[in-house]
């Protein structure tokens, strides 16, 4: 059930997307006779007046159909309403429409987060250090048999007990030991296990398991003063999660040969998904604005294929005062596209091989 609810949050996502350009489409009057969530073979559709509407096999993308380029349209070629013959303006607004849509919706997620689960307001401290997330299969924490949901007892013999120091103790006790072995405590599932990890160099040069760290505990939540302050706490929490996106973007793009191994695809996502519904399904709020937030940032980037490849097009456009020849736009898209595709297939690939009941089987 926790993978189930990983993928229809995926599948949520590329449906808030797609809707983003279909709706930004239709309200201008523009031609659409296409919206289909999924790729592959049709699991089910609806013929409207208009548009086809589709649900498909693959639920990890989706798209919106034009009849501009559809020869078994019987609009005509110069119907002031077919999307390539709208205005520059009308054609950008349909255009970055999903990646708004995306935005709103992760912002959306914080508001019904705070309004039903509540807003944190004490939280009961219990032993131990909390790895909520191991980075990467190639993180140091990996190779050491660390897993997501682990508890970190001791170190090197120090224990830590309740303290809301024992966070930076660890930290440090990593920092302080690069390349060097560290004994661990851990807690499972009940079970108590030892462990070794050697941190590593970051390209910082700082000392890195690869994992995320935070106090051992519960949160316990109290219901909203008032309608502003689920607002203003969502706002908040959005701008944070935004800005941390956007810096790790930036440090993939700077550092992509140390960065390129916490690249995730769909197959890490929904592990990761699904480990966090099955620990605590309101996990399933901050998972769900995250990934819908990577997507709009990711089909914003001027890459072929994404939308903001589709914009810069538009703004070579704007600049020469008519389009690239339809040759090589259509040129630069399809390598785009084989280039996103054979990326896609290697991610998953890599993180298939990488799960625990793939692994159990190989040995």
């Amino acid at each position: 059930m926790s993978v189930l609810a990983a993928i229809g949050v995926i599948a949520l996502l590329v449906f808030v997307h797609e809707s983003g350009h279909f709706l930004a489409a239709r309200l201008q009057g523009i031609h659409v006779n296409r919206f289909s969530i999924g790729f592959g073979p049709i699991l089910w559709k609806y013929q409207g007046p208009e548009t086809e509407y589709a649900v498909r096999a693959i639920p990890l993308g989706g798209f919106v159909g034009f009849p501009d380029d559809d020869p078994d349209s019987e609009i005509p070629p110069q119907d002031p309403n077919l999307l390539k013959n709208r205005p520059i303006l009308d054609r950008a607004i349909v255009i970055s429409a999903g990646v708004i849509a995306n935005l709103v919706f992760a912002y959306l997620v914080f508001v019904v987060q705070f309004a039903s689960v509540g807003i944190p307001q004490s939280f009961t401290p219990e032993p131990g250090i909390l790895i909520p997330q191991v980075v990467s299969e190639s993180s140091p924490a990996a190779q050491a048999g660390i897993e997501s949901g682990d508890v970190i007892l001791s170190a090197n013999g120090t224990d830590y007990g309740t303290d809301e120091s024992a966070v930076k103790l660890f930290v440090d006790l990593i920092q302080t030991n690069p390349n060097q072995s560290i004994d661990l405590t851990i807690e499972r599932d009940g079970q108590i296990l030892d462990l070794t990890v050697t941190p590593e160099l970051s390209p910082d040069n700082t000392a890195v398991i690869g994992v995320q760290l935070q106090r051992n505990g519960e949160f316990e939540y109290r219901r909203a003063n008032n309608v502003f302050e689920v607002f203003t706490l969502a706002a908040r929490e959005f701008q944070d999660m935004l800005l941390q996106t956007v810096q790790g973007f930036a440090m993939l793009i700077t550092n992509f040969s140390q960065m390129a191994g916490q690249v995730a695809g769909p197959v890490k996502i929904v592990e990761q998904g699904a480990g966090l519904a099955a620990s605590n399904a309101a996990t399933l709020f901050p998972f769900t604005a995250i990934i819908s937030i990577n997507l709009a940032i990711i089909n914003i980037l001027p890459l072929p294929a994404l939308d903001g490849g589709q914009l810069a097009f538009l703004l070579v456009e704007a600049l020469r005062g008519k389009p690239l020849p339809d040759r090589v736009q259509e040129n630069v898209m399809q390598t785009g596209l084989v280039l996103l595709l054979g990326l896609g297939v290697f991610l998953i690939v890599r993180d298939t091989s990488q799960l625990a009941i793939f692994q159990e089987l190989l040995q």
